[in-house]
């Protein structure tokens, strides 16, 4: 970390109410909270039953107190308006409706505080056709151009990690618009809707593509471009001992170094001829398969050549750049990132760990001045886990 130990942060004094859903909201929730802000999880009595991980391991949950609140009572919805009066951002992840139904959508919420940024968390937005169906990320991504993009022409399209339309396309950009909705609430006392929906998301993160298409310079047909798998001077080889190399020597002088050190005599010249490509990667290919993933990594390093081992999630820790950053951390015997980005005045504090629903539930109705807590317990409306 480059800032000053127990700095404030960027949101400090900021309080978020987070609501429903599983991946991008609560990891919107998680970066809030180590940008400083005070984030409550609204748990469910019952958990949902997708992608049910131990509240220990759930690292989108670290630095977050957790209540459980049943919301299909009505004691429960009023004790979760009261906390809105002290908020200044909510967030949820469910269908459109769900929370007008529950009798806490905006307008019910700005009732209570006209300065709340209400954050809305989908994967197809508040509208049109799709709005009211269920999705994951493969649907999202596939509605938007990027599924249909990765892969080998030959093969059918590719499934990649959840990263790019659940957290790229969607938790980030739900991030962004409440900063951007914070900045004119403090100005204007008025809050409003983010509407961050991963098609939209995805859908912008794809500008550059279409700028692309639009000039000519990239085709539609799966692995027929320059960085989608076509070109031999990006893309991944595999070594003696059945490992890979990243390879992503676009410019000439890159790939001019990527040449010197496989000791290869391809005109650099003829780089970006088409034609040449496949047996260009044949020969880089054979090259690559004479010595093991360690030594090329010793070979490429101090060099330009834009190479680099791939590495499965377990091994980053020995990576020097990623040592060097701290990118990621050990903790307790798990492995997790850091907090991103950096700052130069503010060291994010070290996060709780993952709270279990409803560890925090007796202490944040306190805090927040929730009226008749105990009676709220009592009823069963509030859970309050047993130590």
């Amino acid at each position: 970390m480059t800032g000053a130990p127990g700095g404030i942060g960027p949101l400090s004094g900021v309080r978020v109410i987070e609501t429903g859903g599983i991946g991008p909201n609560p990891f919107a929730g998680m970066f809030l909270a180590e940008l400083g802000a005070e984030v409550v999880r609204v748990d469910r009595p019952s958990p949902p039953d997708s992608f049910a991980v131990d509240p220990l391991f759930d690292l989108l949950n670290r630095g977050k107190r957790s209540i459980v609140l049943d919301l299909q009572r009505a004691e429960a919805v009023r004790a979760l308006l009261a906390m809105v009066e002290r908020a200044d951002v909510l967030t949820e992840g469910f269908r459109p409706g769900v929370m007008e139904r529950l009798g806490l959508g905006p307008q019910e919420c700005w009732q209570r505080n006209p300065g709340l940024v209400y954050g809305r968390m989908t994967g197809w937005g508040q509208d049109g056709p799709l709005s009211p169906q269920a999705g994951h990320d493969i649907n999202y991504i596939g509605m938007t151009g990027v599924l249909e993009a990765i892969g080998e022409a030959d093969r059918p399209p590719q499934i990649p990690l959840t990263v790019i339309g659940d957290f790229a396309g969607g938790a980030n950009y739900l991030v962004i618009g409440i900063l951007a909705a914070l900045r004119a609430a403090e100005r204007t006392g008025v809050g409003q809707v983010v509407d961050a929906a991963i098609v939209d998301g995805v859908s912008h993160l794809l500008t550059a593509v279409h700028a692309l298409i639009n000039n000519g310079s990239w085709t539609v047909r799966r692995q027929h471009n320059i960085v989608d798998g076509a070109a031999p001077f990006y893309a991944v080889y595999q070594t003696s001992d059945h490992r890979y190399m990243a390879v992503g020597a676009i410019e000439r002088k890159f790939y001019q170094a990527l040449l010197s050190v496989l000791g290869l005599d391809e005109d650099a010249w003829r780089q970006y001829d088409a034609a040449t490509w496949p047996q260009t990667r044949e020969r880089i290919a054979a090259v690559f398969r004479t010595r093991t993933q360690a030594e090329w990594a010793e070979q490429f390093s101090g060099t330009d050549a834009c190479v680099s081992p791939v590495v499965s999630f377990t091994e980053v820790a020995e990576s020097p750049q990623i040592l060097a950053r701290g990118s990621v951390f050990e903790r307790a015997g798990q492995l997790q990132p850091a907090p991103a980005p950096r700052f130069s005045g503010f060291d994010p504090p070290d996060a709780a760990a993952p709270p279990r629903p409803g560890q925090h539930t007796r202490e944040v109705l306190s805090d927040w001045g929730v009226p008749a807590a105990e009676a709220l317990i009592a009823s069963g409306a509030a859970v309050q886990l047993q130590p």
